[in-house]
């Protein structure tokens, strides 16, 4: 089969859930979890006579969003009714916005595994509030939460400009890195505090214009995205080739099949009956609130990134890892900020404990860093340890291990379980001497090409001092007295 005839098009729908303390026009509260129907009002309930009240936060969360994305923020706005009937949406019809969205024309960067980057086109982002919760396949029957009923919402609708399922994922992490590190979002997918649609067709390379697009829903992690659209993908290609056509429709992504069934016939926006909101004034933003939220915005993932690459040497994959997540990114730079020595080792010795020892430890405990019991100047302190001579690096595995237990420093660690690396080369010499002694057979083997057997002697002398020998002059004294017995 010929993969290359047809080229996919794709554009992705982004629903990420604001990180606000009240909903986008009432006072209820956001929290997630709270008991089924208690976060409700006679607003986000629908009941009639009842007026909505904008959210600022909303709005402010709305601009910062815009401002990274290098997104044009409108300053005027309006909000629109969204009408639809559905079980979990009691007043018939949805605040969202329409025509004039509060952002538009931005892009994201995502960096392809080939190092290319690439720019997605986004065509808005546009505030809205969220439906409630339909429960299915109970045994009693269907349920309704609505909790999540009026919760802030901030829409990123993408350009057609995504071709594969690895620039869709790519994409999705850009977008949840972003708003995590502006503290709009938690981007946590599985409580659905970040939610992607797909829309998807197929196109004859060199056509300009799009063919007919299917939509997919209930894609729940950034892997079942890509899944989900290479599955796709792969369906209208054979459906084409065989002579069919694509109908557009609204399809279901089932992760444990790993297939996409029909859900419903694809609505366009007519069906939704767009109209401006008759209770909502429109939103105005002045010049001087957009440079005041522009000078509070963060140093961004890429940037960050890109960052660290420079100022502390780290290789490529050092730096992804560490800006993944702000708080790690912030532990990383807190530890190397206080080390005694800075040099492009020692920042390149804290950023494998952190990717490594650290990051094992938060995920296996399931914790945020932010409490992690190790902080970061005792990490600092302990590598300062480790490169002054004081304790070897295996010594350093067992002080890793304490502070984890304790939260204790390392300095009071070592002089309790006397830990200190032993530097006398009188006595590391004594050790070596009395080890080939012991060990003639290995020693003449050694002399006759098993050079192999060099690790058996420094195992050998690593038992005798209580594993406190300096490893350096260890191994300095024992070549230097196997290359004199050689002789």
């Amino acid at each position: 089969m010929d993969w290359n005839k047809y080229e996919p098009v794709i554009g992705l729908e982004v629903h990420s859930q604001m990180l606000t303390e009240t909903k986008a026009f009432c006072g209820c509260s956001t929290k997630f979890g709270n008991p089924p129907n208690s976060n409700v009002c006679p607003v986000c309930l629908g009941m009639p006579g009842v007026l909505p009240v904008l959210n600022k936060k909303l709005v402010e969360f709305a601009i910062k969003m815009g401002l990274a994305t290098h997104s044009t923020v409108a300053p005027y706005s309006i909000f629109a009714r969204k009408n639809y009937f559905y079980p979990d949406l009691p007043k018939g019809y949805q605040i969202s916005q329409f025509e004039e969205p509060i952002c538009s024309e931005g892009y994201i960067a995502i960096e392809k595994k080939d190092g290319t980057q690439k720019k997605i086109g986004l065509v808005r982002i546009h505030m809205e509030e969220d439906a409630g919760k339909s429960i299915h396949d109970q045994d009693i029957d269907t349920l309704v939460d609505l909790n999540r009923c009026g919760v802030p919402l901030l829409e990123i609708v993408s350009k057609p400009d995504i071709r594969t399922g690895e620039e869709a994922y790519l994409y999705l992490q850009q977008i949840r890195q972003i708003v995590t590190y502006l503290g709009i979002c938690d981007g946590n997918m599985e409580e659905g505090s970040l939610r992607c649609d797909a829309n998807v067709s197929m196109r004859l390379r060199g056509e300009t214009r799009l063919g007919t697009k299917a939509e997919i829903k209930n894609m729940n992690s950034f892997r079942n995205v890509e899944r989900a659209l290479d599955v796709e993908i792969e369906r209208q290609y054979l459906l084409l080739e065989s002579g069919g056509r694509v109908v557009q429709e609204t399809l279901l992504y089932d992760a444990d099949t790993n297939e996409v069934r029909p859900m419903r016939s694809k609505e366009e926006a007519n069906d939704y009956r767009y109209y401006p909101d008759p209770d909502l004034v429109p939103v105005v933003i002045d010049e001087s609130w957009i440079s005041e939220i522009k000078a509070g915005q963060p140093e961004l993932p890429m940037e960050k990134r890109k960052r660290f690459m420079q100022d502390y040497g780290l290789p490529k994959y050092d730096a992804e890892i560490l800006t993944t997540e702000k708080e790690v990114a912030a532990y990383y730079e807190s530890t190397a900020s206080k080390l005694q020595v800075k040099s492009k080792d020692a920042f390149k010795q804290v950023s494998n404990y952190v990717m490594t020892d650290v990051l094992r430890e938060v995920n296996e405990k399931s914790v945020s860093i932010g409490d992690f019991s190790i902080r970061p100047e005792n990490l600092s302190r302990m590598i300062d340890l480790i490169n002054d001579g004081t304790i070897s690096t295996k010594l350093a595995k067992e002080v890793f291990g304490e502070m984890l237990q304790s939260g204790q420093g390392p300095d009071a660690i070592v002089e309790r379980n006397g830990l200190k690396q032993l530097s006398d080369e009188s006595a590391i010499e004594r050790a070596v001497e009395e080890v080939l002694q012991s060990n003639p057979d290995e020693v003449q083997r050694y002399i006759e090409g098993k050079d192999k057997l060099f690790g058996f002697f420094v195992g050998e002398i690593m038992k005798k001092t209580g594993g406190k020998a300096n490893p350096k002059i260890l191994n300095q004294l024992l070549k230097q007295k196997l290359e004199n017995l050689k002789n």
